[in-house]
């Protein structure tokens, strides 16, 4: 039958590969999803007719999968749009009926079957004989003949459909080559729920798996914030992994419903655009923590690395106090600290072993303290409290270490003791970028310059959008300020909208004596906060005084806060008294931060700014009580 070699369907500048399984427009892969590319092929198949939402129940889901069939058709339907560029108010390929379906408006051509009809009609006729018919108008004979070739591509696309999932299942293993997959980004998985309220359990799996899968010491793995970048962004899979630096991408999808969950996952190598693998999985809410194990391990086989490493889960998670441990990291990256607090203390409440819970609990304790979002004696204790809960816990929790390291580093001062467990940190999961982040911290602060380095451009590396302005402060405190400027500059035109990027220029100016752009940066970087008043003033403090000026009013406002009743770390005016070059303002409020024991001050050795107060008995003696190493 003619309709036997049809592949590929064409509308407007997007071409489908039935085979395949691929949307393009104009050439490009457009991202698309399992199911709403199915939705596409059924709608091809019947250009013009409704598709009843009935009808895509029963060729999309089975009866026994565990979803919310009308969310998820609305948000499948949504996403196919989202890949057309069409809209629901303004359709150009999809149609609502309203209640009913769907039906595709655009015009179709399928090449091979418009071929084979014009070249041997007669075979369509002998494949199929039938009694002679009242003689028809050539146009309705046209017709008919193109409605018989629709129905035979409808069955058609059916038919292919398993053989084009079971072809996606084939490993590259000794049958793909040049599919060698030596890191991996994990694309934001897709809620499938239709609740964007449960948009924190799809990120909450996509982070998951991210730190299971980098439990592998030779596959490298994007952190989260970096892949999260594209989440509800359609890009074509190969730019993605060339703007990442990865071979290949894992992407799917998740459903909850009640006490289900429905799991979709497919890995594809990037460059050549192959697919790897795909799975689907139906599991109980208390097998999750299972499941996410067994997926890693999965992933990891198909990309032919070790998973020995990933081990077997230690006790099975409470579904309650999980969910709220998702909900804390959800709002730990979402830089709602206090809300992140509340639902880790909810999930140690409901389950008091639970160890990746006290770790989220450390984290928040420990970062509003190196913040100076408030005096350190209260903050330091109980997050030092939770870090080593975590590790008596899980002793093989990377993050438990990893805020086990922070404690030692920021409020011990036990440099020893940190750079042991930060080391452990990086062991246990080498793609974890905050470890490599805060090592560089730690090798800093022992004197150990082109390791700390070495550190900050491997957490780069890891997650080249958490912090871009890291590497310029690891070169500021090498003292390598050319290269700072450089790194700097070259952030900064990647993301301008970044305010720390332009702070981090602004340092970078400052120590390269580039006045006048250092201001510029200053100003830029307060408009880019929304503190346009503040910028004003500092704008004309700079014309009529210069970057003292400007200092001078940073120390005012310094002051109008502590007058307010505000927390204000001693080293905020340390900072500024140092620029001033105003030697005993400075070295009191660093004696007054030694007091307060502020997290802050493990960078007193290697900040820059204090370089010319090195030779000063006080500053001296400071540096003696922290037990830091001598100067190099």
């Amino acid at each position: 039958m003619a309709t036997s070699t049809a592949r590929v369907a064409l509308f407007g500048p997007y071409t489908v590969d039935l085979r395949s399984g691929e949307l393009r427009k104009n050439g490009t892969r457009i991202r698309l999803g399992e199911q709403p590319l199915r939705i596409l092929l059924l709608l091809l198949a019947r250009p013009g007719e409704l598709v009843t939402r009935e009808e895509m129940r029963a060729q999309l889901w089975a009866e026994d999968t565990f979803v919310d069939f009308e969310h998820s058709l609305n948000s499948a339907v949504q996403r196919l749009r989202d890949g057309l560029s069409d809209t629901a108010g303004k359709p150009r390929w999809v149609e609502t009926v309203p209640r009913r379906g769907y039906r595709f408006i655009g015009q179709v051509q399928w090449p091979e079957v418009i071929r084979e009809i014009a070249a041997a009609p007669a075979r369509w006729e002998a494949a199929s004989p039938a009694p002679p018919e009242p003689d028809l108008d050539p146009i309705a004979a046209g017709r008919a003949r193109f409605r018989l070739a629709f129905i035979a591509l409808a069955g058609l696309i059916l038919l292919l459909w398993p053989a084009f999932k079971l072809e996606r299942r084939l490993t590259h293993s000794g049958q793909k080559p040049n599919t060698v997959i030596r890191s991996i980004a994990v694309l934001p998985m897709e809620n499938l729920s239709g609740d964007p309220a449960q948009d924190y359990f799809a990120d909450g799996m996509t982070d998951e798996l991210i730190t299971k899968l980098a439990k592998n010491p030779r596959l490298r793995v994007i952190s989260r914030t970096s892949v999260m970048q594209y989440k509800n962004v359609h890009r074509p899979l190969r730019a993605v992994a060339q703007e990442l630096g990865v071979d290949g991408i894992l992407e799917g999808s998740v459903g909850r419903r009640g006490n289900r969950v429905h799991v979709t996952a497919q890995l594809i190598h990037a460059q050549s655009d192959t697919h790897i693998w795909a799975e689907t999985y139906d599991r109980d809410m208390r097998d999750l923590y299972f499941l996410q194990n067994e997926l890693a391990q999965t992933i990891a086989r198909q990309v032919g690395v070790t998973t020995s490493v990933l081990g077997k889960p230690r006790l099975q998670i409470n579904p309650e106090a999980h969910d709220a441990y998702l909900l804390g990291r959800y709002y730990w990256f979402s830089f709602q600290l206090e809300k992140s607090r509340e639902y880790f203390q909810k999930a140690i409440n409901l389950q008091p072993d639970y160890a990746a819970a006290w770790s989220g609990l450390a984290d928040y304790y420990i970062g509003k303290a190196v913040d100076g979002e408030a005096p350190p004696g209260t903050l330091m204790p109980p997050g030092e409290v939770a870090a080593k809960r975590a590790v008596e816990l899980d002793d093989s929790l990377a993050e438990a270490h990893n805020s086990m390291a922070a404690a030692y580093y920021f409020d011990r001062w036990d440099w020893s003791a940190a750079e042991a467990e930060s080391a452990r940190a990086v062991a246990l999961n080498p793609s974890f970028a905050e470890a490599h982040h805060l090592r560089a911290y730690i090798l800093s602060t022992l004197n150990r310059d082109a390791e700390a380095l070495q550190e900050s451009r491997k957490a780069m590396e890891l997650d080249p959008f958490a912090r871009p302005w890291a590497l310029v402060y690891a070169l500021i405190r090498a003292r390598q300020f050319d290269a700072a400027l450089k790194e700097a500059r070259l952030r900064s035109e990647a993301q301008p909208d970044n305010p720390d990027l332009h702070e981090a220029l602004l340092l970078a100016y400052l120590h390269m004596g580039l006045e006048k752009e250092a201001a510029q940066e200053w100003e830029t970087s307060l408009q880019l906060r929304s503190k346009k008043e503040f910028a004003l003033a500092l704008h004309q403090a700079f014309e009529q005084g210069g970057l003292n000026a400007m200092f001078e009013l940073e120390l005012r406002e310094l002051r109008k806060k502590v007058e307010k009743g505000e927390y204000v770390s001693p080293l905020e005016f340390a900072g500024d008294y140092a620029r001033l070059k105003r030697k005993d303002e400075a070295l009191h409020f660093l004696e007054l931060a030694y007091e307060a024991h502020e997290p802050q001050l493990v960078h007193i050795r290697n900040s820059s700014i204090l370089d010319f107060l090195h030779s000063e008995p006080r500053y001296q003696s400071i540096v003696k009580k922290m037990s830091l190493p001598a100067d190099p």
